[in-house]
């Protein structure tokens, strides 16, 4: 009779715990990979998206953008009856130090901003002002959406 020998943990997988957390790491960059093609992606690894503010009135949408270390001719605002974008670049200025080490943490480059609006617009009525690195737009709601109401009769039960 040969003898077998005994190993109680043989099928047992060995565990990675971080393993989980790098699939899982994988799993949300595909994601964010396929709602924002460019994501993480430029020349320096550096991804700038301007920060955003809207406000609603009955007449209209007060957007405020974050854009520091621009003039007004580096940007680009484009308005469709339901969205506004906003591009531009922020050019680099280079300067030479000697005998120093020179360290940068801001970022320079391409950006665009796309915001949706819950209600359609008047295009030509828009007003932007850019004033201490901040983008302010005014856009008026679409006259005919501030006209369409509805009454609604309430039934007595």
């Amino acid at each position: 009779m040969p003898l077998i020998r005994w190993q109680p943990f043989h099928d047992l997988k060995h565990w990675e715990p971080f393993g989980e957390v790098d699939t899982l790491r994988k799993e949300m960059d595909n994601l964010l990979e396929r709602f924002i093609p460019d994501f993480g992606r430029s020349l320096d690894g550096a991804v700038f998206v301007p920060s955003a503010e809207i406000e609603e009135t009955d007449t209209e949408f007060h957007l405020k953008l974050e854009i520091p270390g621009m003039s007004a001719d580096d940007l680009d605002i484009e308005v469709s009856d339901a969205a506004v974008s906003v591009t531009g670049e922020r050019k680099s200025e280079t300067k030479s130090e000697e005998g120093g080490t020179r360290r940068s943490e801001f970022y320079y480059g391409k950006f665009e901003r796309h915001i949706p609006l819950p209600n359609p617009i008047e295009r030509d009525s828009v007003v932007a002002e850019y004033k201490d690195g901040i983008l302010s737009l005014t856009l008026p709601k679409s006259r005919e959406q501030q006209e369409q109401s509805v009454k609604v009769k309430v039934a007595a039960v």
